[in-house]
């Protein structure tokens, strides 16, 4: 393997875990309104909780169609 395959397989590996980080953050900052947690009613924090999970069976949904399409 050559060093520049080398390097590009570990920047799509880094690459992917930064973008999915970014995309996690993103969604727990939509879902909660931008405030962290302290700052929360408890309605709040239950309308958050329930975002989070919508989108855990999306991506759920995702990769099973996926799966499937192969």
């Amino acid at each position: 393997m050559d060093l520049g395959k080398l390097f590009s397989q570990l920047f799509r590996v880094f690459g992917r875990r930064a973008m999915n980080a970014g995309i996690n953050k993103g969604i727990d900052m939509a879902a909660g309104k931008g405030k962290g947690r302290d700052q929360m009613t408890p309605a709040e924090r239950q309308a958050a909780r329930t975002a989070r999970e919508a989108v855990k069976r999306a991506r759920q949904a995702a990769r099973i169609t996926r799966r499937i399409g192969r």
